[in-house]
């Protein structure tokens, strides 16, 4: 039986991932997101009371869905859509995620893997393993089941009416009736049970009624089996003087006879139970072959829902400005009011927001005042594009891009002991591992590339890179401090009317104080370093003067 909660036509991705997961998870910060969307936030009178220990599976989901791109405007509103609905039904999203992750684990238990088989080298606890498998699967359709139909508020979404419709039909009311009572039939074959209501120990016992005819000699020909039920019984201590008495008047019954007073017979008659029990399990096991990956399936899908739900709670803390984003052309990108999320959920200070409009353009090149907030402002658009493709809101009041299945990210990196060689030989080194896996659609994101050679080296690398680039028809943003670079591009660009690129810069009031918004301006030949070098100068000496 499919889910198909992901995908509206497949239960996996065929697309791949994207080039350097690593480091586009490293460059935006991304793990945090993982760790938070992990974690239930348990709420008390409409306030955080606690939150939970992150869970790994949650977290691992997240990130595999989120590393492969949707590749159109429909698969990324399929899956919009059950995220609304996941919303709005969130303890079904919990309870759907609860019930098939507690199936695989009792799974594990009794014996799922090849190796944990091998190990129950008894054929009889085989079987019983086998039967408490068949009551866990029987148990969890039936839940969810109820839990489907139960639904108060309904579901919008196509996914999740296709799913509920895809499983009340594969397991029908008259599927269910079959299968349980076929379990209950042969429930003797497995431990004895309690009797709740009357508190006292009950045994379960097999009725087992065989049709047969006979031959010459008495012997049996056209053996059939009729019926095979379960009977609980009062449990009585054997060689009590009610179980001689019950056994007494069971041995009466002209059609059955008591088995334990014969070993032959007992023998035997365990090795009918045995096959016969083994094979209606058989049977079974074939009616429920379809179901044998529906669990695992079920509960990697529900995970990624539930992650989203709890990844916005999350954003609510720090934000109260969630969307959903739409498709536009490449060329295109419009937002208002766009936040960087993972700061936000590091810190836990007020967030800037951002607005912009691009259209028809292939490069964006930002400049302006060091501690501006120019790389906050990257990270943001960067981690916005990511989830838009994966179907996730955005922390923003509107969001609207192309589709870019090729998005990569180029950061600078801080020198450490684990490099082989210089840093700008890294950065080609990794610049040049982009450039072989660029297709149609793609994306790059530049932040401070080049920047570890001289300013007149970076610029001129920088140049080159970049124009070949754009000319093959890859969008790029960058943000950089290589201001002849930027200052090039814009001679060049300034006088045409269908120019293709624009220019921002972190705006900066007379007095340096940094607003963290991205206004357009053409670069300035000033990273205004001084404004940092006069604030920290003068926190020293005014901690100076305090101190003496």
């Amino acid at each position: 039986m499919k889910v198909c909660l992901l995908y509206r036509d497949k239960e996996r991705a065929e697309e791949e991932s994207y080039y350097d997961t690593a480091s586009v998870i490293k460059d935006l910060g991304l793990k945090t997101l993982f760790l938070s969307a992990a974690k239930r936030l348990i709420y008390e009178n409409g306030e955080v009371k606690s939150v939970d220990k992150e869970d790994p599976f949650l977290m691992e989901t997240l990130r595999n869905v989120m590393m492969i791109p949707l590749s159109s405007a429909e698969e990324i509103s399929y899956r919009q859509e059950i995220i609304k609905d996941s919303i709005k039904n969130e303890e079904l999203i919990r309870r759907l995620y609860g019930i098939s992750a507690s199936l695989l684990e009792k799974w594990n238990e009794l014996g799922r893997g090849g190796r944990e088989k091998v190990k129950q080298s008894n054929r009889v606890m085989r079987l019983t393993a086998d039967i408490k498998i068949l009551h866990l699967f029987c148990d969890s359709l039936s839940e969810i089941k109820a839990l489907l139909s139960d639904s108060e508020t309904g579901f919008q979404s196509e996914g999740m009416n296709s799913f509920k419709d895809e499983l009340l039909k594969s397991f029908s009311d008259e599927r269910e009736e079959f299968l349980k009572r076929v379990l209950s039939d042969i429930s003797f074959y497995t431990d004895g049970t309690d009797d709740e209501d009357e508190g006292r120990e009950r045994v379960i016992r097999p009725r087992i009624v065989m049709e047969c005819g006979l031959e010459d000699g008495l012997k049996f020909s056209s053996i059939k089996l009729e019926e095979v039920s379960s009977r609980g019984d009062k449990f009585l201590k054997p060689g009590s003087t009610k179980a001689k008495i019950r056994d007494f008047v069971n041995s009466r019954i002209p059609d059955s006879f008591s088995t334990t007073g014969d070993m032959r017979i007992n023998e035997q008659s365990q090795i009918l139970e045995y096959g016969i029990v083994s094979f209606l399990v058989e049977e079974l096991k074939s009616e429920m072959e379809e179901f044998q990956f529906f669990f695992d399936r079920l509960k990697y899908q529900a995970a990624f829902y539930l992650s989203a739900v709890q990844l916005m709670h999350q954003f609510e803390r720090i934000s109260g400005d969630l969307c959903f984003p739409t498709v536009s052309d490449r060329r295109d990108l419009e937002f208002t009011e766009l936040k960087e999320p993972v700061m936000g959920l590091q810190t836990h200070v007020e967030l800037i927001g951002n607005s912009c409009e691009l259209k028809n353009k292939d490069l964006l090149i930002v400049t302006g005042a060091n501690q501006g907030g120019k790389s906050t402002f990257l990270r943001s658009i960067g981690i916005a594009q990511v989830m838009m493709q994966c179907g996730l809101p955005v922390m923003a009041h509107s969001y609207s891009a192309g589709i870019f299945p090729n998005f990569f990210v180029h950061f600078t990196r801080r020198e450490d002991s684990e490099m082989n060689s210089g840093r700008l030989d890294e950065e080609l080194s990794r610049m040049n591992g982009i450039v072989e896996h660029l297709g149609e659609g793609s994306l790059l994101l530049l932040n401070e590339s080049f920047a570890t050679t001289t300013e007149k080296e970076g610029s001129v690398i920088a140049y080159d890179i970049i124009q070949a680039l754009t000319e093959a028809g890859v969008r790029i943003l960058t943000v950089t401090h290589l201001l002849s670079f930027a200052r090039r591009v814009f001679d060049e660009n300034k006088d045409k009317a269908d120019s293709g690129v624009e220019f921002l810069t972190a705006e900066r009031k007379e007095d340096g104080h940094r607003t963290f918004k991205m206004i357009r301006h053409e670069p300035e030949l000033t990273s205004f370093g001084l404004d940092l070098y006069k604030e920290i100068v003068g926190a020293v000496a005014s901690d100076g003067q305090n101190n003496v």
